[in-house]
């Protein structure tokens, strides 16, 4: 097997957790003075909390931009740690990874708090995590993929060898930055990915496993 090591996003990757931000974005709009809907919270998918703080205050909401941020993040941190949204089949394809002895990282913008929930209630199927936390730039500059890159001891040179998993527009032009072999998922995202730079795009788990990542890899490096 060619394949080396699968790099994971979270959100909307991982799990389908798009409902709960956008369903905190409202709470916390119309609860301060804002206006915000499920089209708003789908316009800045993807992209860092901050920038979508500040349209909700463009749109009314009385808050500042650390205020949202803070709020929204509490938000979607107690409805994950109560149930992980996991995307249908992502699991199984995560065990056949660690069955075939290829390591899953976590690459997330997320705070620690959120990663370190995905740990726990994964029982050992990832290796470790990069988060938004750590100090390194975020996606879509690279660093976050080439770090986690460099925590498997994976050089450089190396990543066409590794897949990055990712749904945003953001994360696509980090995995693909990063060299690796990068695959849009697009089964839950409204946001159209289809002219981002990655290798391939699937809307599903189904028929993926540890088998279908190499062959990706092996097709990219030909």
């Amino acid at each position: 097997m060619l394949l080396k090591a699968v790099f994971w996003d979270l959100d909307g990757t991982l799990i389908n957790s798009e409902p709960y931000w956008h369903q905190g974005e409202i709470a916390i709009a119309h609860a301060n003075g804002g206006e915000w809907d499920e089209n708003d919270g789908w316009e800045g998918s993807g992209t860092p909390v901050p920038d979508v703080a500040r349209r909700m205050i463009a749109k009314g909401c009385a808050l500042t931009v650390e205020q949202i941020d803070r709020q929204l993040k509490d938000y979607v941190y107690r409805a994950e740690v109560e149930r992980l949204p996991w995307i249908d089949g992502v699991q199984e394809v995560l065990r056949s990874l660690k069955d075939a002895g290829v390591p899953s990282m976590l690459v997330t913008t997320s705070p620690r708090r959120m990663a370190e929930n995905i740990m726990a209630q994964t029982d050992g199927l990832f290796e470790g995590y990069v988060c938004g936390d750590d100090p390194v730039a975020h996606k879509p500059d690279p660093a976050p993929y080439l770090t986690a890159a460099a925590r498997l001891g994976i050089e450089p040179e190396d990543m066409p060898y590794c897949v990055v998993v990712e749904d945003s527009m953001t994360g696509i032009r980090a995995g693909a930055a990063s060299g690796a072999t990068t695959i849009a998922q697009t089964g839950w995202i409204r946001n159209d990915t289809s002219m981002g730079p990655q290798f391939a795009s699937i809307a599903s788990y189904e028929g993926i496993d540890a088998a279908a990542l190499d062959a990706f890899v092996r097709q990219r490096v030909a």
